[in-house]
Order: structure tokens, then C-alpha cells, then sequence
């Protein structure tokens, strides 16, 4: 990988599917060469293949952000890191605060908050020696609302908007963007059946009605935007979500 033909390095979690990997596909597009990463490796060698067919260039690597000592062992080697997505995250269950899974909400906790952690940690003196780097966090609108039901994933997506005001606050004086977005209703092919244990239909009940909900391409396109941005131009915190839905509760919704 030649860094003269790219715009730089962009290191992605959670890039096998969904947000990751259209992010991924879409950084590439954009000249930067990827490195995906993520637990599942035979996803990411397609999301890579795809990268490839269209003249991109893409390295992948497993992963599981949970894992210090690997993120770690993953960026000894690199020598240059311009981007950093910290997309790796996701929602288990929609049960109350008194009905939930404390294993559950440790789950949610480590992937979205000690997962960004780990992986800003391992790469910010290689984002801040780029001479412009950029931190892109992908959070949630419940980072900022609560809701029945998703008290476990609201906190751990606050956490991850919490790490972006204060990284943002602690590395003023760097060479450095933060930028968090935080998507709403968006339609992905595991999300939802993840966050209902592969109960297909509350999961498809999630988006029923909806004609248009928000797409991972939607929200890539959103990641590329910030990220290509000149560098002094920061987006704090991008808010998104489909016409349709005006607030985590008031969506429109049309049935035949």
C-alpha cells in the first residue's frame, strides 16, 4: 500500500457488515486505504473484495474490540492511522430497567464504551502525529433520549457520547477532529435480529410501516462527509434520521 496514492489510513471496528462496511466501502471510494476489522473474518474478506473490485484497497484483520491486548498487536505494526471509525457496538434485549439482564448490559457496556476506549487509546498517538487526524464515534440518538425499554443501550451510548465531549474538550490543543454521529431509526440486516435474538419478527415489527428508513449507506455517507471535510472544519455532533421518524416514538407509519 503506497500512503502517496491514498489520502491516508482509516482503521474501522466493526466493519463486517451493516455501518461498518458501508463506512468502509465508502472511505476507500474516498482514497483511503481501509483496515477492517471485526470478529467475523470471512465477512470482512468480502467487504475487502468489494473494496477491491472497485480499485480500493482494503487489509483486514479479526478482531474483538473487548480485547486490550489484540487492538493492541494490531496497531504495533502500523505507521500511519489519519482516521479512526469506532463503529463497533450494537443493542441486546428491550426489556425494563427491573426485568433486565445485568450480563446484558455488561455486554453492551464493554462493546460500546470500553470497546471505543481501547481502540482510541491504541490509535491516538498515530492519529495525532498524522498531523490532522480524525475520530469518528457512532453513537445513537439514544445517546441523548432515553427510553422504555432500552435503558441498557442508553447507557452505553451515552457513554460513547460522553468520550467524544471529553476527548474533544482534553485534545483542543491537538491536531485533531472528533466527531460523533448518532444515527435513529436505521434499517440494517442485523441489528434489530441481533437486539431481539434472532426473533425475526420483532425485528421486521421494528421497521413495519416505515417506508423509508434510514440505510447503512445513509449513515456512511454522513461518516465520508465529516470525515473529508477540510481540517479545520469539525463536526461536534451529526443527529440523522429518516423523514419518517420525528423522535425515537413518533414515526409515521403507513399500513395497507
Amino acid at each position: 500500500m503506497s500512503d502517496e496514492a491514498t489520502n491516508g489510513v482509516a482503521v474501522i471496528t466493526g466493519a463486517s457488515s451493516g455501518i461498518g462496511a458501508a463506512s468502509a466501502v465508502g472511505l476507500a471510494a474516498a482514497g483511503y486505504h481501509v483496515i477492517l476489522t471485526a470478529r467475523r473474518l470471512d465477512r470482512l474478506e468480502r467487504v475487502a473484495a468489494r473494496i477491491a473490485a472497485d480499485g480500493g484497497s482494503a487489509e483486514v484483520h479479526a478482531l474483538d474490540v473487548t480485547d486490550r491486548p489484540a487492538l493492541d498487536a494490531l496497531v504495533a505494526p502500523l505507521h500511519r492511522c489519519d482516521v479512526l471509525l469506532a463503529n463497533a457496538g450494537g443493542a441486546i434485549g428491550a426489556d425494563t430497567v427491573a426485568g433486565s439482564s445485568a450480563a446484558d448490559w455488561q455486554t453492551m457496556y464493554d462493546v460500546n464504551v470500553l470497546g471505543t476506549l481501547y481502540a482510541t487509546q491504541a490509535l491516538l498517538p498515530l492519529l495525532i502525529a498524522s498531523g490532522a487526524g480524525t475520530i469518528v464515534l457512532m453513537s445513537s440518538t439514544a445517546a441523548l433520549i432515553s427510553y422504555e425499554g432500552g435503558g441498557g443501550y442508553a447507557v452505553a451510548k451515552h457513554g460513547t457520547h460522553a468520550i467524544a465531549e471529553t476527548l474533544r474538550l482534553e485534545l483542543y490543543d491537538q491536531p485533531i477532529r472528533v466527531v460523533e454521529i448518532a444515527p435513529g431509526m436505521v434499517r440494517t440486516d442485523e441489528f434489530a435480529l441481533n437486539r431481539y435474538r434472532g426473533d425475526t419478527a420483532k425485528a421486521a415489527a421494528v421497521y413495519a410501516g416505515v417506508a423509508e428508513p434510514l440505510t447503512a449507506g445513509d449513515v456512511a455517507d454522513a461518516v465520508v462527509w465529516s470525515v473529508t471535510r477540510p481540517a479545520h472544519f469539525n463536526v461536534d455532533l451529526m443527529v440523522i434520521r429518516p423523514r419518517a421518524q420525528a423522535a425515537q416514538y413518533k414515526v409515521h407509519r403507513v399500513f395497507d
